[in-house]
């Protein structure tokens, strides 16, 4: 009885063992697809950018077109909003590796040169017509707590809501502000904004956000 008792523990055994490293395994492989959506998504939007950037650079020999080169900047930045939905259902799931975390980066690089693509426009387009808000969206990615969890989930749903208001009115960068990102630091202190206060709005490069409930708040720096 005793031997049949020790046959049937070393069955439950291998059994386990067989199930945990078959979940492990389907769950790498499942890692490995988000990772090769993910780095699919970000070639497509280097492209863009890159495109967008010697748009600015054609603009710049002879008589800008600013409707022009403010649309497609504000088509690619919606572009890139909803691939940063995508990205972020991904990181939802469960992580095994880092490879999504250094995707991020990516995307954080990308979008900073969006940001500054979009000064350069918006500088040479002063004086005219054509214009729309720049809003940079600075948020705590690596470690939030449950806190800042809840209020950077409230901050995300006020500014979807405020891009569905006002449409192509608004140019909607979400950056990480602390996934170690150089160009992202050196900003962030150009604008006297620090990791502690994470998340942060900043509209128009003049106005910082911290603190807000409702979107009737936000829609009172918005004419």
């Amino acid at each position: 009885m005793l031997e049949s008792q020790k046959h049937v523990f070393w069955q439950a055994l291998l059994v386990t063992i067989l199930i945990f490293g078959l979940g492990v395994f389907i769950g790498i492989i499942l890692e490995n697809l988000r990772t090769g959506k993910i780095s699919e998504l970000y070639e497509n939007s280097d492209i863009g950018l890159l495109d967008i950037k010697l748009q600015t650079e054609i603009y710049s020999i002879g008589n800008f077109n600013c409707e022009k080169a403010i649309q497609e900047n504000i088509n690619f930045a919606d572009k890139i909003f909803e691939e940063a939905k995508i990205l972020d259902r991904y990181e939802k799931a469960n992580r095994l590796t880092q490879e999504i975390q250094l995707q991020h980066k990516k995307y954080d690089l990308l979008r900073t040169m969006l940001f500054l693509n979009s000064v350069k426009i918006k500088e040479k387009c002063k004086n005219s017509n054509y214009n729309y808000y720049e809003i940079v969206y600075f948020y705590d990615y690596v470690e939030p707590s449950f806190k800042i969890k809840a209020k950077q989930s409230v901050f995300s749903k006020l500014l979807n809501e405020l891009k569905e208001k006002k449409g192509a009115e608004i140019l909607l960068i979400p950056i990480a502000g602390d996934n170690d990102i150089s160009a992202v630091k050196i900003i962030m202190e150009k604008y006297n904004i620090k990791e502690q206060e994470l998340p942060v709005i900043l509209i128009d490069r003049k106005t910082k956000l911290t603190e807000i409930q409702t979107i009737n708040e936000l829609m009172k720096y918005f004419y």
